[in-house]
């Protein structure tokens, strides 16, 4: 579904469309620190300047050491964007038993899951999480506005492309 959303004065907003999003009234979510969405596959942990800033003064590292330590650069449509690197067992350079080592300073990527555009375009695909996140669908209810505030962010927030 398509929502458009209008700016009215003193700050207010309305939707249009034929309906609320499917999380208007909120969606439960609370990690359990499983790790499961930190290991055993491959991917990409992308940073923005803001979460470069968080990592380098939280382990008190010059950005420079931090990117030859912990990252890496992926062509993604003709530029470089910098990720976190992998184990070579697919796990993120910051998990070890008993989880993350970063977690106080991890990636607005890994602060905003589950609450990622991709999940949110529909019930059935929130629901489907279930199957490997055991954090969705239990636990705290966050509301329509505090998943708002994290995808405005991640758009706001534009990852490091390198070149």
């Amino acid at each position: 579904m398509v929502f458009l959303r209008f700016a009215l004065k003193g700050g207010g907003s309305i939707v249009q469309g034929m309906s609320e999003p499917f999380y208007a009234r909120g969606l439960h979510f609370t990690c359990r620190r499983c790790s499961r969405c930190c290991r055993f596959e491959p991917g990409f942990v992308f940073l923005s300047e803001e979460d470069l800033d968080v990592f380098t003064g939280g382990l008190g590292l010059k950005k420079t050491v931090f990117i030859e330590r912990y990252c890496r650069e992926v062509p993604i449509n003709g530029n470089l964007r910098l990720s976190l690197k992998e184990k070579p067992n697919l796990d993120c350079i910051f998990w070890e038993e008993g989880g993350c080592r970063a977690y106080l300073y991890r990636p607005l990527q890994c602060r905003s899951y589950p609450f990622w555009h991709s999940n949110l375009v529909s019930p059935q695909r929130w629901d489907a999480l279930k199957s490997s996140c055991p954090g969705v669908g239990k636990g705290r209810l966050h509301s329509r506005e505090e998943i708002e505030l994290f995808l405005r962010k991640r758009d706001e927030e534009p990852l490091i492309n390198r070149r």
